[in-house]
């Protein structure tokens, strides 16, 4: 297992050769170009991540849910996973740590862990996408992308209650 790594160092460097590429040059610009991305989408990180923060340590987080959970529990959606049915569109990580709260509360095997199981697996990061990986790709987002996918992650969360019986 331990080899992999280096045999695909020497099969890069090999086609690299066969192709006259210059294989180390293209790495640097690769690398160059990868830190230009990171310093371009680092205060939008920032910014984002201090907000999350913000929004659910003044209690907005908790009162949101309160006001969504009637509507959503027709669906199958346990309380318990909204906080991270309302993090998965802005925050991986965050999501990701909300998960480990819900399954160490309730466990892996209880309805609420397979909720939010199949929530964290059905929805993507849907702002972070968007604003990050497609301004870093130099794409055009049209008026239609933002909504088309918050619809998706909406579809993948509400899914995911009605699914786990």
């Amino acid at each position: 297992m331990g080899l992999i790594l280096p045999l695909f160092v020497l099969f890069c460097l090999a086609a690299g050769a066969y192709r006259r590429v210059p294989v180390y040059d293209v790495f640097l610009d690769g690398a160059r170009q990868g830190v230009d991305t990171a310093w371009r989408i680092l205060p939008s990180l920032i910014a984002m991540l201090c907000a999350i923060r913000a929004f659910s340590a003044c209690g907005l987080m908790d009162a949101l849910c309160g006001l969504i959970a009637p509507a959503l529990a027709v669906a199958g959606i346990p309380p318990e996973t909204l906080p991270l049915m309302l993090l998965r569109p802005l925050s991986g990580s965050a999501s990701l740590a909300m998960l480990k709260t819900i399954l160490d509360r309730f466990g892996p095997d209880s309805r609420v862990g397979l909720v939010a199981s199949v929530m964290m697996g059905s929805s993507e990061t849907v702002f972070y996408t968007c604003g990050v990986y497609l301004a870093a790709a130099g794409v055009k987002k049209s008026r239609h992308t933002v909504p088309c996918a918050l619809l998706a992650w909406l579809a993948g969360s509400v899914a995911a209650g009605l699914l786990i019986a």
